[in-house]
């Protein structure tokens, strides 16, 4: 199964475009094969990390592919080709992708040879300048959940409306989500109010400011005062809660829904997780799947398969007359228009496709034994023998042997 395009760059379901953004870049330059030469374990991440940045920068492949997984994008984003017109089958330059993020922030004349530095890697070299102070978040956004969803090829068919009771993190009754018992807050003392926190490291290139949340507050700025005793000052607590799922006809293994804002909720009225609901489809006992075509074994006796015969043939919503047509040889597929699954993608259904097989009695009898000589004896029946009449009684008889 390919990986999940969100995990593949580290962020969350609701990133926004500028956090996808980042989180590539780092990835792009971590990964580079110019950075890494003969190192295919890397060479590999690159292209995922490409491909991953593929869809989740384009918003039309984005909603297709948060709505039925690798599935809604088909192959557009497995050639291995770049963001920013670096297809092809090669690679971006590693020059090439500070300048994609940077504006063409490569050192010339007398700038800064930081510059692009600065941007890519969140903070600051010393005498350059900085990035300032970064947007204070309401509130830490919940995590997304995973749940798995089974489901028989007869639901896979025509679609289907599931009713689910969830464990997830709800928010807590008590305090209404603040985790405070007053709603009070006050200034966290780590980080002053501004939500994050400065880390200096030394460098070949100089100093290097690191900018990240702070770890008190997770980036608030604030701290609750009186913290609440059911949630513990989190603002959230384990309970559940029931959802309704409405899966699509023509879904396969592995597609998976994603119900926004139904995941775990946020501490201290951060936004909701998203559900992330993974498709599993159930093995059918009569049936096997082929794309949104389905296969039936159907075993007829030999007399059956010389002279013809109909048969009753189950579907996924009931049963058909086929008509075995005379002389079918063994393993020929006869189809039934419309009784397969319902396409992912536009109107209609596959087809019902019934491989017919001749069926082989393990046991007969000493009459039937007999009988089997006497038709062995025709020319029609056993090639190998001579040329003789061949007497359709005998057919007729044979009927009572595999009919």
């Amino acid at each position: 199964m390919k990986k999940d395009y969100y995990e593949i760059l580290g962020v969350s379901r609701s990133a926004d475009k500028d956090e996808i953004k980042k989180a590539y870049r780092k990835l792009a330059l971590k990964y580079h094969p110019d950075k890494n030469p003969d190192n295919k374990k890397a060479e590999e991440k690159f292209k995922e990390a490409n491909e991953a940045y593929e869809v989740l920068s384009n918003d039309d492949k984005r909603r297709r592919y948060d709505q039925f997984g690798h599935a809604g994008v088909g192959s557009s984003a497995a050639s291995g080709g770049g963001p920013g017109g670096f297809g092809g089958g090669g690679y971006a330059d590693i020059n090439d992708i500070f300048e994609m993020f940077t504006g063409g922030g490569r050192a010339r004349g007398g700038g800064s040879p930081f510059s692009g530095f600065e941007d890519i890697f969140g903070g600051g070299f010393s005498g350059g300048g900085g990035g300032g102070r970064r947007a204070r978040s309401t509130g830490i956004h919940g995590t997304d959940l995973k749940i798995r969803l089974k489901l028989t090829l007869e639901e896979i068919a025509k679609g289907v409306e599931k009713t689910l009771k969830i464990k997830k993190q709800v928010v807590c009754s008590e305090c209404n989500g603040t985790g405070s018992k007053s709603g009070k807050t006050e200034t966290c003392q780590t980080c002053h109010g501004s939500g994050e926190v400065r880390q200096a490291s030394k460098t070949m290139f100089g100093q290097f400011v690191n900018i990240i949340p702070c770890p008190t507050c997770g980036g608030e700025g604030q701290v609750v005062k009186d913290r609440c005793t059911s949630c513990y000052g989190e603002g959230i607590k384990q309970g559940e809660t029931t959802v309704k799922i409405n899966v699509p006809a023509g879904v396969q293994d592995g597609n998976y829904l994603t119900l926004q804002g139904q995941g775990n909720a946020g501490s201290r009225g951060g936004a909701p997780g998203d559900l992330i609901v993974i498709i599993e489809e159930k093995p059918h006992d009569l049936f096997k799947r082929n794309g949104d075509d389905i296969i039936y074994e159907l075993a007829v006796g030999f007399p059956d398969l010389v002279l013809g015969t109909k048969v009753d043939v189950p579907t996924l919503d009931g049963h058909v007359k086929l008509t075995v047509p005379a002389a079918t040889q063994p393993n020929t597929m006869l189809r039934i228009g419309g009784k397969g699954i319902g396409h992912l993608k536009g109107g209609g259904f596959g087809d019902l496709y019934v491989r017919v097989n001749v069926f082989v009695p393990k046991e007969v009898s000493g009459k039937d034994k007999e009988m089997l000589k006497e038709l062995k004896k025709s020319s029609h029946i056993s090639p190998n023998h001579g040329e003789q009449d061949h007497d359709k009684s005998i057919f007729e008889k044979a009927k009572d042997i595999f009919g």
